[in-house]
């Protein structure tokens, strides 16, 4: 069977500014240019504000994952390449959040399975990585409901308010300024509205979302291109668009900070980044970004670690059952090779014996059922004890066996 390889970059290797460049253009885009390979049978890709993974099921993985990080790139000290069951593994961990930068964090979950539907929409998926999702995501629904690893606080949007109370004290009585109402900025927003906030701004391009935003958490919609003059009478700042470029430059910055006496703390949580670099070399302005999210990321895994070798046991048992699955899968390619071979030769064999009965007789349709019938009934019982051996051989990872099944009955190794 061809099997899967992946190609790695994380948040635990690699820096935000790594992520941002290590891909261009959409999922979309990288898939059917994955795909046109001819020895990519099937991809998939992750890619989130801290990771970018590819996933090829190919007879020579390694090859094409090593072209593709060339040809992006891609600098070999972030890099992790895994085998078969080095990336099953891993997907599952990341599916647990073990491995996010947030322990337990609820999104990534959801972000695995849009990713895969992506993936299977675009049509370059098939049956190995099908079986792979689907047990996947089946890890982590069943993890967060039978362990603590996603308790408490777990999100990058609500890490990003514990960071800003790590840094300005306590947010009660402040005002903040939300950049973006989709995904990321949603969460932001739905963490602070238990922090006793004086005021919730949201700033989102199209003004409908932001409203809708605003009033689920009674806070304030405004428009985009007002959303300096908000900026310059709050406390927080905490950006999450999906913008493909900065939304606050330094340039813009230092105008609305020009006449400030109290600190501005900017929150960047957008990939790629909503804020210049250079808006931390202001007076009055204290800028982070994702990097500096990791310290909550520590914080947060002593607080969870009694809960990971639950997670980690779920997912060796999960594991065993999946290979079991693959296995089951490979013996069934074979046995039906063979019976769609033994098919058709019992129709060539019952029509020739129809044939010869009607030249000699008048057959009707009684007579071709019992035909039909008994011609079926010595296949299926001549295939029986051959099917459960091929499956118990390939439970049994005795691959010579199959293999030597196939080249008995010359079957098309590519089918299995």
């Amino acid at each position: 069977m061809t099997e899967i390889s992946s190609m790695i970059i994380t948040h635990s290797k690699a820096s935000i500014t790594d992520i941002e460049n290590a891909w261009h253009g959409t999922v979309e885009d990288l898939l059917r240019r994955l795909h046109s390979n001819e020895l990519v049978h099937e991809c998939m890709v992750l890619m989130t504000c801290n990771r970018v993974e590819v996933y090829v099921v190919s007879p020579k993985g390694s090859k094409v994952l090593f072209e593709y990080t060339k040809k992006m790139g891609v600098p070999e000290r972030i890099l992790e390449f895994n085998d078969h069951e080095e990336s099953l593994v891993h997907l599952m961990r990341v599916a647990c959040g073990l491995e996010s930068m947030i322990v337990g964090e609820d999104q990534i979950l959801g972000q695995v399975k849009d990713l895969y539907h992506i993936a299977r929409d675009v049509g370059v998926t098939g049956k190995v990585l099908d079986t792979a999702f689907d047990k996947v995501i089946h890890v982590g629904k069943r993890v967060r409901s039978e362990t603590r690893i996603n308790k408490g606080s777990v999100s990058i949007g609500s890490a990003a308010i514990d960071l800003a109370e790590d840094v300005i004290g306590t947010l009660s009585g402040k005002t903040v300024v939300v950049i973006g109402a989709g995904t990321m900025g949603s969460l932001v927003a739905h963490a602070l509205a238990h922090k006793d906030v004086s005021v919730i701004y949201v700033a989102n391009r199209t003004i409908e979302r932001a409203e809708e935003l605003a009033e689920e958490l009674n806070g304030i919609a405004v428009h985009y291109d007002e959303r300096d003059q908000y900026i310059a009478r709050s406390d927080v700042v905490i950006s999450a668009t999906s913008a493909p470029h900065a939304v606050l430059t330094a340039e813009m910055l230092q105008q609305i900070t020009e006449n400030r006496d109290n600190d501005l703390l900017l929150i960047d949580i957008a990939t790629p980044r909503d804020i210049e670099e250079s808006v931390s070399d202001l007076p009055n302005v204290l800028l982070y970004n994702i990097d500096g999210l990791k310290k909550i990321s520590d914080r947060n895994l002593q607080k969870r670690m009694h809960e990971v070798a639950r997670v980690e046991k779920i997912i060796e048992e999960e594991y065993e059952l999946l290979k079991l699955q693959y296995k089951q899968q490979r013996a069934d390619k074979i046995i039906a090779s063979l019976y769609n071979q033994i098919e058709g030769l019992r129709i060539r064999e019952r029509e020739r014996a129809v044939n010869r009965l009607s030249a000699k007789h008048t057959l009707g349709d009684f007579e071709r059922s019992v035909l039909d019938d008994l011609t079926h009934a010595i296949t299926n019982k001549v295939l029986a004890e051959p099917t459960k051996t091929l499956r118990n051989a390939a439970a049994e990872d005795d691959i010579d066996f199959l293999d030597a099944t196939a080249a008995l009955f010359k079957l098309d190794k590519k089918r299995y």
